[in-house]
């Protein structure tokens, strides 16, 4: 579950009105070259700061934080003073988690957030700890209780539950505070958050014999589609779909395959790539031809046309002989 969400954080296209705010906490030991701890917060979906224990301060990574920071100083510095002090607090919550394990290298992530509809006003908070990668203990908001994912998680879900205090403290979190920073927050990132940014598409081959990927960058939101279709109807055979996955800069990219190996040359101008932002009614369509894929070798770009066609060998055999052409004309 702790990956999936991960995933779901990327690629949330559910709702036009879901807005989040998750906060990634990670310790680790025995990772060469890697921080002791570090810390990534997200609103809706786009990197808002980042810490680690590399650095003196967190970084804030979206300019309209020094707005927050002239306007509202106190939810600035929950973010900036509260993040780099919250390493001692998740290394003592987490301790248990080491009882049952030697050796190696050990990785404790916390995620924590809440989700917000501004149409329903409906609340979604969750914490969810993870060890090595994998799912570890669950917060129950319904029972207020702690839940094991694994038999090794007993002895750590049996200490985070005798600890009525901090359990109490991450209920006021999944109620109160984390709502109310996210709404803060979406406040001022809004005027960005509700931008629109179409992207660049392009068709991409490795090899001759390689799938035609179809590559779209730079586009937000992430409420987005991307299809192959034939005779401009959407197909799925012989297609992959690729993750979303999100660009330094706060936009997102997309990228969905076609196998060709069974598509005749005759065939090739009937497909095309379509893809579709929310909020835009216009589709950007890129047809699939050879002149518009782009190969990691310039020198052979001869090699990734499309073979000749029936009528294309004809004609050149035909031009070779010195004989005209012209019947081919009516069969393209």
């Amino acid at each position: 579950m702790l990956k999936e969400l991960m995933i779901l954080f990327f690629c949330h296209t559910a709702s036009a009105v879901i807005h989040s705010l998750i906060c990634n906490f990670m310790i680790s030991s025995g990772l060469p070259n890697a921080p002791e701890y570090l810390v990534i917060l997200n609103l809706d979906n786009v990197l808002m700061a980042y810490y680690d224990t590399n650095m003196k301060t967190v970084e804030p990574r979206q300019h309209w934080l020094k707005e927050m920071k002239k306007e509202d100083l106190d939810t600035w510095e929950n973010y900036m003073q509260n993040a780099p002090l919250y390493q001692y607090r998740l290394a003592e919550d987490t301790k248990s988690f080491f009882q049952q394990q030697t050796g190696g290298f050990h990785v404790i992530q916390q995620i924590t957030g809440c989700e917000w509809d501004d149409e329903t006003g409906g609340i979604h908070s969750f914490t969810i700890f993870g060890y090595n990668g994998e799912d570890f203990i669950i917060f129950d908001k319904d029972t207020k209780t702690w839940i094991a994912s694994t038999p090794e998680a007993e002895i750590a879900k049996e200490n985070f539950n005798g600890k009525k205090a901090r359990t109490e403290e991450f209920k006021t979190y999944h109620k109160n505070d984390c709502p109310i920073l996210l709404k803060k927050s979406f406040n001022y990132a809004k005027s960005v958050l509700h931008r629109t940014v179409l992207p660049s598409v392009s068709l991409l081959q490795k090899t001759p014999s390689s799938p035609v990927s179809c590559h779209a960058t730079g586009f937000y939101p992430n409420r987005a589609m991307m299809f192959w279709r034939k005779d401009r109807e959407e197909i799925h055979e012989r297609v992959v779909h690729r993750e979303m996955l999100p660009n330094q800069d706060g936009t997102f990219q997309i990228q969905i395959d076609l196998n060709i190996s069974s598509v005749t040359p005759e065939d090739w101008r009937r497909y095309d790539c379509v893809f579709q932002l929310s909020g835009i009614k216009e589709d950007v369509v890129i047809g699939l031809e050879t002149s518009l894929i782009r190969t990691n070798c310039g020198t052979c770009k001869k090699s990734y046309e499309a073979p000749e066609t029936d009528c294309e060998l004809s004609e050149r055999l035909n031009s070779e002989t010195i004989q005209d052409p012209a019947h081919c004309a009516t069969s393209s």
